[in-house]
């Protein structure tokens, strides 16, 4: 049996020889490309761009052809496991995986493939609607723990007990949560309706499980109230679904309150859709930009992320925390920049790029793929740099677990947010 196999490999070796030298071998292609048949790619004087039909000959262009040559080596793996793996492999999975391994190699975390599941369940959480438990959970990567940074009113996690601040240990008897897990723990959490699912975890060191039904949830974006006489709060969790809305919603509720001055709490936002983010930027903007584009050539973009006239009356201050990233910082620069916002908290997280998410194939995949990096409109740069606080305000540790929204009496960043903000208003 091992002859047999070693004489395959060769007679395959013997084929990658001879269609190295001026011809693609249509059948590696087609493994790689799905073109069927059994048709040859040769290099030819084709123009850019073009292929010659003719029979069962693909002529293309010496540019193209040496493009497609790139890919000898990967074609040549998969025909030998289609060959010789001991077992009927899964050629679907294995194209998958190149395309996960293809995206990985660009060395950005933020670039990286969908399979069709993966990628209507993205657009499913940016509606807000699922069926889970009903929670909110931040990844701390470095530490290696997953948070509860929300749990959702009227949700079953609320009435199970879950409480901001609980460490996500495990879900089920097995899964042990961690950052590199917590998508497999989250569609664990997530499924029929009526339905139940262990949940573990750890508050002030002790291990406390909880049996959850799942329900519908509905995550709202937006917490807001009127802290005292003149001054607002909106807390923005997000930008997704359809946080732009709810946030000019709340603000128009606080200015028909006659508020003078607003509070954006952007702490622990993650970011999202950044046209979400020049939305709420408008708000209080002026014509302008709240950001602008830097591609890789040097060439600078102005036309995407524009604001026109028209803007609400009121002084501004933004929170911050190490985890504000992305979406949130390109608000924050750009209100600080235009608006006149006095930030308060620690230096962001420097997050100063954007991804762009397409589909691809026709299965139901898709991808997303940084394509550029954005600048605050006064030209000050973001990625991995963050934005650093006009006044810093550190929290000790854990006290972020110890209060919820708007709890001024708890709250050291919310209570300086707001002395400067009263001074501000004199």
């Amino acid at each position: 049996m091992k002859k047999k196999i070693l004489l395959m490999l060769s007679l395959l070796a013997v084929m990658c020889l001879l269609s190295g030298c001026m011809a693609i071998s249509g059948s590696r292609l087609e493994s790689m490309f799905g073109t069927g048949g059994a048709s040859t790619v040769q290099a030819g004087n084709a123009a850019a761009g073009t292929a010659a039909n003719t029979g069962d000959t693909v002529t293309i262009s010496k540019a193209e052809y040496e493009r497609l040559a790139r890919f000898k080596d990967l074609a040549e793996l998969y025909d030998a496991c289609e060959i010789a793996f001991f077992r009927e492999p899964d050629t679907d999975q294995m194209l998958e995986y190149a395309a996960r391994g293809l995206m990985a190699g660009l060395g950005d975390p933020y670039s990286y493939y969908y399979s069709p599941e993966e990628y209507a369940q993205m657009w499913e959480d940016d509606t807000g609607e699922y069926v889970g438990i009903g929670v909110m959970i931040l990844s701390y990567v470095k530490e290696g723990y997953c948070v509860i940074t929300r749990v959702f009113q009227g949700g079953p996690a609320e009435a199970a007990g879950v409480q901001r601040g609980d460490i996500l240990y495990r879900v089920g008897e097995d899964l042990y949560v961690t950052p590199e897990n917590l998508t497999e723990a989250v569609k664990i959490m997530r499924g029929e309706e009526g339905t139940d699912v262990d949940v573990t975890f750890l508050r002030n060191e002790e291990e406390i499980t909880f049996t959850i039904t799942r329900k519908a949830v509905k995550v709202n974006e937006v917490d807001s109230t009127l802290l005292e006489d003149g001054i607002g709060m909106i807390a923005l969790y997000e930008f997704s679904g359809e946080a732009e809305v709810e946030f000019e919603n709340a603000l128009n509720a606080l200015l028909k309150q006659g508020i003078k001055g607003l509070i954006i709490d952007l702490r622990d936002n993650s970011g999202g859709w950044v046209d979400q983010a020049r939305y709420i930027g408008d708000l209080f903007m002026d014509k302008g930009e709240v950001c602008y584009l830097v591609y890789r050539d040097g060439e600078e973009e102005h036309r995407y992320y524009r604001t026109t006239d028209g803007k609400a009356d009121v002084q501004l201050v933004i929170l911050v925390n190490e985890n504000t990233a992305s979406s949130s910082e390109i608000l924050t620069g750009a209100l600080r920049d235009c608006a006149d916002a006095t930030v308060v908290g620690t230096n962001s997280f420097g997050k100063g790029i954007i991804q762009e998410v397409m589909p691809i194939g026709n299965n139901g995949a898709g991808f997303q793929l940084t394509i550029a990096e954005y600048m605050t409109p006064k030209g000050n740069k973001v990625h991995e740099v963050g934005i650093k606080p006009d006044v810093e305000v550190e929290r000790a540790e854990g006290e972020e677990k110890n209060y919820e929204f708007a709890d001024v009496e708890h709250d050291i960043q919310l209570k300086t947010a707001l002395e400067v903000m009263r001074e501000k208003l004199k």
